[in-house]
């Protein structure tokens, strides 16, 4: 059976990498800032999102996910805050999903693993060509 990808094909969707892995980090970068303002700021303000108090773990894990959120989404220090946004994630589905159940499915723990997962690609990929990371790496 012939493969329907031609090697032309193949090196057109190569040459698009570093611009997919860069919408890739500004839609998880974008999503994860956001999941942070619905902690610290309650915007969007979500009934399922009981409000948290200052200085505690919830409102250390809404810090983290607005500044890692916003490093990530404009790609600077990439590497770096997806690596602290990834070890968040994983700390959090851990601690607050995995007791729950094992499955992240049974656990309400998808968000929490998705983005674990998706940071973790980011710590070894970077930013991709519209950074902020890689603007400075040309200079």
């Amino acid at each position: 059976m012939a493969s329907s990808s031609t090697p032309s094909s193949v090196a057109k969707l190569d040459g698009a990498t570093p611009v997919v892995l860069s919408l890739f980090r500004i839609v998880f970068g974008l999503l994860f800032t956001i999941h942070g303002t619905a902690i610290l700021f309650r915007w969007p303000d979500l009934v399922s999102m009981p409000p948290v108090e200052s200085w505690s773990l919830g409102w250390w894990a809404g810090a983290i996910e607005f500044l890692t959120g916003i490093a990530i989404l404009f790609g600077a220090g990439t590497r770096i805050a997806a690596f602290i946004a990834s070890g968040t994630m994983a700390f959090a589905y851990f601690t607050q999903h995995q007791p729950e159940g094992l499955l992240p499915i049974e656990n309400n723990g998808e968000l929490a693993a998705l983005f674990c997962w998706g940071f973790l690609l980011l710590v070894f990929t970077g930013g991709g060509s519209l950074s902020i990371d890689a603007v400075l790496k040309k200079s």
